[in-house]
């Protein structure tokens, strides 16, 4: 190159200096990571994923729809209570009960809302400076207060599961806005209440409230609803029963924590939150189970539960349902006692083989209301599911009896020779007499074969003679027999209308019959025995039906069947609870082969019938098998006059009170006056031909007539007070139970036999 080329080189080199860099020559290149973050692309990368994440989460609110509750979260245990309240047992797989936010004090309320989300009332259902806020608390171990809105662990208790993944949270996240539209503030804190768990196996604050302070949720006050609500934070860190003492000033330390969130709201007033002290929770108590006597009573109560809401068993097993029993709680364990004392102590299995086959049933009942106020089912539920109170398979025997008069009595019926049936009535009492008028043979034996001669219906209900009651359900109509067995409370239907059911042949329980004698001892108006006193289920009302009824046979019926009845007890075969200060009647009863025994009777206040059942023992080839109950208890025989009768009057003189008498409108039976001796006054003419052994016109009685009745024996002297004096085969004198208790009830009658 030339020097003049050289120097026009230069001349463009400095023209283009001075014009700038020439085109296509960059900047400085950028190298490594600098080259990906530049402020526009970081700026258009937040607002680009700001965005994605609004449309995200705008699909995800309309595709995430309200699910429907979550199975466990909708299980509740069933309550029962005695008629004061106190809880029997819990049963269900989950210790819950829903109860209405109304029902708990609004102060207690506001305890969770101070402890968990005080902005409860104003947000719109996920607070999320309180999610930022319980991070930072977590992280520093403050721990006051949850990330979570009191909706959002609402929608996580009861719609989702507590698994801890991206995915239930977010749903979590649009559900809670969801249910804050759509729900009101007061079901949302309801639900967070009712869904919560608080330790001890307590799910919801009712239950709560029972586990740890032992009263009802709508009875807690404000310094316990702090302590409940603290609680949630850490189960079983804060139970105070078992914290330590790091854990004891934690618990505390929250407990003031919602207490000053409370007055800082305006929820408390500050002077009153001075006052306030700690109230330490009760000791843990074992669940209620269903031993003992427990099983019978909540199966008793759950069966008249579904019947009268005409509920399946799934549907009362999804709990919920607060049922308060009219069982009374020291007539039950009285009742319990008096079984015990003069059945279970005195049976040895080991020793006597027949002591292993009786099983004891009673129910105790008010006559004016119809209320169960105990029943005994049997030794233990666990052991023995059959309730011995509601069984309807053994035969009532001569309980049945008194049924046959008063359908003779309210239906005007008459003997066969055409006199009118009443107390004074004369029968014939041959054993194995054959009764007349009847389409069916029946010839039915007196109790060891003991024939009587001519006796009055009310000497023949003393004496529980067959051969007059198996005549009078002929001379009556065996269907108006059973007619009025239905009216009167038992269950008759398709039972044949056969002589034989004067003999109390048909199944019945003690509960049935108790039912029937106290509508006889309510002058005839209608008990049905009732163990449920009120039923409550936050989504379902049960009306139960009235235990009293209509009037079924008219009052002097009843009464007069009252009347007899007391002869049985004064001068028969219940001898053993006569009382020298309580009107008492009643009737005794054993069945054919000793398979059943039993007494029901009552006082104007209570009614009871307690039943005895020869069953075979477990593990035995008898077992569940109806057998003999000879020889149990060191007795031949057990009959009605026996044990049963010992345990209704050791129960009864102890249970019913002051004593009292019966108010009755009626001119016959031995309450009234003594019924005339059919020995002095012969009658017009017996319902059936006496036996020429058995004519009384041949055979005079030794004694001289008297104002009494005759004893069974008409040639053996009229037994005086004294019990030495009595025959052997009659029934041996009682000492006269005590109303006040202080008087021992009479042990076994020595060994003799008593008639049923």
């Amino acid at each position: 190159m030339g020097r003049a080329e050289e120097r026009q080189a230069r001349q463009r080199g400095a023209r283009r200096a001075a014009r700038g860099r020439p085109a296509g020559a960059g900047k400085p290149k950028r190298t490594g990571i600098r080259r990906f973050f530049t402020l526009k692309k970081i700026l258009g990368t937040f607002f680009g994923l700001c965005l994605l994440g609004m449309l995200g989460f705008v699909i995800l609110y309309m595709v995430v729809d309200v699910p429907e509750g979550n199975a466990a979260a909708k299980l509740q245990s069933n309550v029962y209570k005695y008629k004061d309240g106190k809880v029997i047992a819990r049963t269900g797989e989950l210790n819950r009960e829903v109860v209405d936010l109304d029902k708990v004090p609004k102060k207690v309320q506001r305890t969770f809302v101070a402890a968990e989300n005080k902005s409860f009332y104003k947000d719109k259902g996920v607070d999320f400076k309180g999610t930022a806020r319980g991070l930072i608390n977590t992280v520093t171990g403050k721990g006051k207060q949850g990330g979570s809105t009191i909706t959002q662990q609402y929608v996580k208790n009861y719609y989702l599961t507590q698994d801890q993944t991206v995915t239930r949270k977010f749903k979590e996240l649009v559900i809670s806005l969801k249910v804050d539209q759509n729900r009101s503030k007061d079901d949302i804190l309801a639900g967070y209440i009712n869904t919560s768990y608080y330790g001890r196996g307590a799910y919801g604050i009712q239950a709560a409230a029972q586990a740890y302070y032992g009263v009802d949720a709508e009875e807690l006050n404000v310094t316990q609803g702090a302590y409940l609500a603290a609680l949630l934070q850490a189960p079983s860190q804060y139970d105070w029963t078992s914290a330590t003492d790091a854990s004891r000033r934690l618990v505390k330390a929250r407990w003031n924590y919602v207490l000053d969130n409370m007055v800082e709201e305006g929820w408390l007033p500050a002077g009153e939150r001075e006052k306030l002290t700690f109230d330490v929770p009760d000791k843990p108590k074992a669940a209620p189970g269903l031993e003992g006597q427990t099983g019978y009573l909540v199966k008793q109560a759950k069966d008249e539960v579904m019947r009268a809401g005409n509920l399946s068993e799934k549907q009362f097993d999804a709990g919920g349902y607060s049922i308060t029993l009219n069982i009374d709680e020291k007539k039950q364990k009285q009742l319990e006692k008096a079984v015990d004392k003069q059945l279970n102590d005195k049976l040895d299995p080991d020793k006597r083989k027949a002591d292993a086959r009786v099983q004891a049933g009673a129910a105790s009942v008010d006559p004016k209301t119809g209320k169960v106020l105990a029943m005994y089912g049997g030794q233990d539920y666990v052991k023995h599911f059959t309730n011995n109170a509601a069984r309807r398979d053994y035969q009532p025997a001569s309980t049945f009896k008194p049924l046959i008069l008063a359908a003779a009595l309210e239906n005007g019926s008459q003997t066969q020779s055409g006199q009118p049936i009443t107390a004074n009535t004369v029968y014939d009492g041959t054993s194995k007499r054959p009764v007349k008028g009847s389409d069916v043979g029946f010839a039915p034996p007196n109790e060891d074969g003991k024939s009587y001669g001519p006796v009055t219906v009310q000497k023949a209900m003393n004496k529980s003679i067959n051969s007059v009651f198996a005549q009078m359900g002929v001379d009556v109509g065996m269907d108006d027999v059973l007619e009025t067995a239905g009216k009167l409370g038992m269950d008759v239907e398709d039972l044949p209308a056969v002589p034989a059911q004067t003999l109390g042949t048909m199944g019945a329980s003690p509960l049935e019959m108790a039912g029937v004698y106290a509508t006889l001892d309510n002058h005839g108006k209608k008990v049905t025995p009732a163990i449920v006193a009120k039923v409550e289920h936050k989504d379902r009302t049960i009306d139960l039906p009235d235990p009293i009824g209509e009037q079924v046979v008219e009052r002097g019926t009843a009464d007069s069947l009252t009347s007899v009845l007391t002869g049985v007890v004064d001068d028969g075969t219940g001898s053993a609870v006569r009382s020298p200060v309580q009107d008492v009647a009643g009737k005794t009863g054993t069945s054919d082969d000793n398979k059943s025994a039993w007494f029901t009777g009552y006082t104007p206040k209570l009614v009871t019938s307690v039943g005895l059942f020869g069953e075979g023992a477990a593990g035995t080839a008898e077992e569940s098998k109806q057998v003999s109950m000879k020889g149990a208890g060191g007795l031949p025989r057990v009959d009605g006059g026996s044990f049963p009768a010992q345990i209704w009057a050791a129960y009864t003189f102890k249970a019913m009170g002051s004593p009292s008498k019966f108010d009755l409108d009626t001119s016959m039976g031995a309450a009234i006056a003594p019924p005339p001796d059919p020995t002095t006054e012969a009658p017009e003419e017996p319902t059936d031909e006496p036996t020429e052994s058995e004519e009384p016109t041949t055979k005079p009685p030794t004694d001289e007539p008297t104002t009494k009745e005759p004893t069974d024996d008409p040639t053996t002297q009229e037994p005086t007070d004294d019990p030495t004096t009595q025959e052997p085969t009659d029934d041996p004198e009682e000492p006269d139970p005590d109303p006040t208790g202080s008087i021992e009830i009479p042990e076994n009658p020595n060994g003799q036999r008593q008639q049923n």
